[in-house]
């Protein structure tokens, strides 16, 4: 028998998943919005988070998320992170006991610095849980393009059970027991894909795009190593792929930022156009309590997060990241 899978989040990524998911296994979102839901029951397509896309007739939605968290055999949560916690308070009087709980989130919890793993170990302990992450664009996926992911958990058994769930045609999913390393890629990454986005929207030439990058891979494992991740994890899809693609896709929404705010423009009237959350905004704060409590120097991230805090000016913050001393490449800087 197929597993039975319920999703939480009806934003771009979870409705991308849900359609991944329902050609292997009968599976039924949830989403507040019960235009949403109607839509994706009735007319098979979700145009707010994804204009153009066909979603497959087999997929469910609901509003009710007694209805989706209940009797499932696998719980995938693409809840942003800010919300991530109550969302699964909702779902704890609700879901059986030992199941699979995946995050699609790629983000920090702002008054904790917590990951999304290390919530669902606290709010719903015993349950196997692991991420889903990688360089993965939901708009190209649902066009059918060619993609790669990697789903981490500790439970070798079960994560080889669910890369069967989650393959589905040209997206291939790879596993891997480092949680800690391809849970902080996905997070970390956002930041470096904002000082690139400034870059870009200040007339930054590829030259400089791929020395961001590297110089922010660098930094990003430090972090990443220093918490307890591997440094290999860093090099492979859920560091450098979703880095890559992160910060040089017109899809990516913390490279609009970042453009938006090389523009000169403010970082709220950015915000307040966009529909869909830029992770990397919500997440600096955490980030930087995180780089201050393991003593790893973020110059990057911490130009950064003085942008999108409204400390200083995107333009004198790149120009002093293009001015810093340039010492040994295996130092900070």
């Amino acid at each position: 028998m197929p597993l039975k899978v319920g999703l939480l989040g009806g934003g771009s990524w979870g409705t991308t998943v849900a359609a991944l998911v329902a050609r292997n296994a009968p599976i039924t979102l949830w989403a507040r919005d019960a235009g949403t839901v109607d839509e994706i029951n009735t007319r098979h397509s979700n145009e707010k988070y994804l204009p153009g896309a066909r979603l497959p007739e087999k997929l469910r939605a609901s509003t009710d998320i007694a209805e989706v968290s209940a009797n499932v055999d696998v719980l995938i949560v693409g809840i942003p992170s800010q919300s991530f916690r109550s969302v699964l308070e909702q779902v704890k009087e609700h879901i059986r006991s030992w199941i699979p709980v995946i995050s699609l989130t790629k983000g920090l919890e702002l008054s904790t610095s917590m990951r999304m793993t290390e919530i669902i170990n606290e709010i719903l302990p015993g349950h196997p849980c692991g991420v889903l992450t990688g360089p993965n664009l939901a708009r190209e996926i649902m066009a059918g393009q060619a993609a790669a992911s990697v789903i981490a958990m500790e439970d070798q058994i079960i994560v080889r059970e669910l890369q069967a769930l989650f393959n589905s045609g040209l997206f291939r999913v790879y596993t891997n027991d480092d949680v800690i390393g391809c849970e902080l890629g996905g997070v970390l990454k956002n930041i470096i894909a904002i000082a690139v986005g400034m870059g870009d929207g200040q007339g930054a030439g590829d030259n400089t795009r791929s020395a961001l990058i590297t110089r922010g891979l660098a930094e990003v494992t430090r972090l990443g190593v220093a918490m307890g991740g591997r440094e290999e994890t860093f090099a492979g899809l859920a560091g450098m792929g979703d880095m890559i693609a992160t910060c040089i896709s017109p899809q990516s929404r913390n490279h609009h930022v970042g453009v938006e705010l090389g523009k000169g423009r403010a970082m709220q009237e950015i915000i307040d156009e966009m529909s869909m959350v830029a992770e990397g905004v919500k997440s600096a704060p955490a980030v930087m309590a995180l780089a201050q409590k393991y003593a790893v120097e973020m110059p990057i991230a911490s130009e950064v997060y003085q942008v999108v805090q409204g400390d200083a000016s995107a333009l004198k913050v790149f120009r002093g990241l293009l001015r810093v001393s340039a010492g040994a490449e295996s130092e900070p800087g």
